[in-house]
């Protein structure tokens, strides 16, 4: 009886074993679950300068896309038991390094989302081949992850420099901005922008009279702004490329220095209602930009914000929205495969059509994992005709899917 009694304990402990190595235990679903549990992490700046447009409210959004996959499949979800867990990249390559690899090493995480700041972003997107497991990059704008840097394990899901650039910098231009002074954070993200902001206003006739690097994060922009002015041909415009907090900054000294009243308007590449209300609306009316999303576009993008709002107070960024339609469509993919094994449920996702209140028209392309979606040209209302508080944008137009994104990159080897 011994014998019997310890030969059933083993064959136990070694089942539970291969379960624990990612043998891939049985789930509720009849498919394979790596440890019996899927994990989606959330790689964020929880404290700095792009917090507010991602932060904590990426973290509420992937738990409510989680909380929404549960009601939807109930006991026949492919595994009954997901976690979320965090970890905060201080906007520093080096550190979202270290925190990918932990997160997928030792928290034992199935799919990253989020990752502001461009050379984060790209570090994590190394980590994520290495490790061969998912990354759904959702708030950095480097061309770089569906170009050069692309691989087999990234997604770009929300929006990039390309999609940014080729609204507003060619609009702003056409409606007679010719003369442009671009400043911009001297990292990959700023880089990346500066870019494509200048291929774009020449394509559209204009010229970029000057462009220069600033210091990233800063809070002080007068020597750059101070310069402005005397410039020779004087700009029209100030296109102003950073974001988060480093924007605000530069507005307010915009507003300082009055280069407005020197015939100087503002173009900003990258703005988010977060932004506006840390900056004021009464400070940006009538400023015209691209964004993938705005939570008062119609109303199944209010029905969802309404949602975040009521669970974190606050109305939900593009990015925060794009981090609940990412995790969600990888949790049905997932659900699709029967499995969380990374190669077989990018079976599901490539070549993907999506249609849901954050990404219309799309299309996950396979040829380099670049979300194809509407994006829109909008401009910041005048507050007298906000209709409730936080009504901060207007639509001016939609860029249909097919002309918002680059065509893909011959960089890009997936293999």
């Amino acid at each position: 009886m011994k014998r019997t009694l310890s030969t059933v304990a083993a064959t136990a402990a070694v089942g539970a074993l291969l379960a624990g190595c990612g043998g891939g235990g049985p789930s509720s679903g009849g498919g394979k679950v790596s440890n019996g549990k899927i994990v989606l992490g959330v790689l964020t700046d929880l404290s700095g300068v792009y917090a507010d447009i991602a932060g904590p409210g990426s973290v509420d959004a992937v738990q409510m896309a989680v909380d929404d996959f549960k009601k939807k499949h109930g006991d026949k979800a492919v595994t009954k038991s997901i976690e979320v867990v965090k970890a905060d990249h201080q906007n520093k390559p080096e550190v979202a390094n270290t925190q990918a690899r932990e997160m997928y090493e030792r928290k034992q995480v199935d799919a990253l989302f989020d990752v502001p700041t461009s050379s984060a972003a790209l570090a994590v997107a190394t980590v994520a081949q290495q490790s061969k497991r998912l990354y759904f990059n959702t708030a950095a704008a480097t061309t770089e992850l569906a170009g050069k840097s692309c691989n087999p394990y990234t997604y770009e899901w929300a929006y990039d420099a390309y999609m940014l650039a080729h609204g507003t910098g060619a609009k702003v231009t056409e409606q007679g901005g010719k003369n442009w002074y671009m400043i911009y954070p001297d990292y990959a993200f700023g880089q990346d922008m500066q870019a494509k902001f200048t291929t774009a206003v020449q394509a559209a006739g204009g010229k970029v009279v000057a462009k220069d690097p600033t210091p990233f994060p800063s809070d002080n922009y007068s020597t750059f702004l101070l310069k402005a002015p005397g410039l020779h041909p004087k700009p029209d415009v100030l296109g102003a490329l950073q974001a988060g907090g480093d924007l605000a900054n530069v507005v307010k000294q915009y507003e300082q220095f009055k280069l407005k009243d020197k015939g100087i308007k503002l173009a900003v590449g990258l703005l988010t209602d977060s932004d506006i209300k840390a900056i004021g609306a009464d400070k940006l009316t009538g400023t015209m930009f691209t964004t993938a999303w705005f939570w008062n576009l119609d109303a199944k993008s209010r029905a969802w914000a309404g949602r975040f709002k009521q669970r974190t107070g606050k109305w939900p960024t593009f990015d925060q929205a794009a981090d609940y339609s990412a995790a969600t469509n990888y949790l049905d993919a997932v659900q699709k495969a029967g499995t969380d094994q990374a190669e077989e449920v990018s079976k599901k996702l490539d070549g993907m059509k999506v249609d849901d209140f954050f990404a219309r028209n799309a299309t996950v392309r396979a040829e380099d994992h670049r979300v194809v979606h509407d994006a829109y040209l909008v401009q910041v209302k005048d507050p007298a005709k906000a209709k409730e508080d936080g009504d901060y944008t207007e639509l001016v137009g939609t860029i249909p899917a097919a002309e918002a994104f680059d065509k893909p990159s011959p960089d890009c080897h997936m293999s």
